[in-house]
């Protein structure tokens, strides 16, 4: 059980609705994977990203994209932060579990889009990966918005996971 240290924005699981959960409050931290935290707080579980860590009395994780001179996104920035995005349940980021399909970077409307998909058709936890793409994409320099799209076609397999996610996932012999 911790006390929260100041307001700190958290995701509903498997909801992914966004909560305010104020400081001073008591919250019992279930599950610390990826670099986010997962706690129970009034009777439901919640997802607080990694970098709003401090809220809880853990190092908070820092993202630190520098901007560029000429009001571009640079889409190597939107792969870094896409991969400081780890799946809910297994400790291996987005990208390299190939659960990313493209990513469109429109510098006109400042757009960035994403087209991914999950583990599985009915992973609960949709929504909130969908809430931390956005949210983590959406701090890199001059995007205004990100867009998501789950796809499932073509279905996910363990063939698109990189070999070093295989490896540390021990599905690579």
């Amino acid at each position: 059980m911790v006390v929260t240290e100041r307001d700190c924005k958290a995701r509903l699981v498997p909801a992914g609705q966004i909560t305010t959960i104020p400081g001073g409050e008591f919250v019992s931290i279930t599950q610390e994977l990826g670099g986010n935290y997962t706690i129970t707080w009034r009777g439901n579980m919640y997802r607080i990203d990694g970098t709003d860590a401090d809220a809880i009395g853990r190092k908070a994780m820092v993202l630190d994209f520098p901007a560029s001179d000429d009001g571009l996104i640079n889409e190597k920035q939107v792969w870094d932060a896409l991969e400081t995005i780890y799946d809910p349940e297994i400790p291996i980021n987005l990208v390299s579990l190939g659960l990313i399909y493209k990513v469109n970077v429109d510098q006109d409307s400042k757009q960035v889009a994403v087209e991914m998909t999950l583990t599985a058709p009915g992973c609960g936890m949709g929504p909130v990966l969908v809430g931390d793409v956005e949210y983590r994409i959406g701090m890199v320099p001059h995007v205004k918005t990100v867009k998501v799209d789950l796809v499932f076609d073509p279905p996910w397999s363990r063939d698109m996971m990189s070999e070093e996610a295989q490896l540390e996932a021990g599905l690579f012999f």
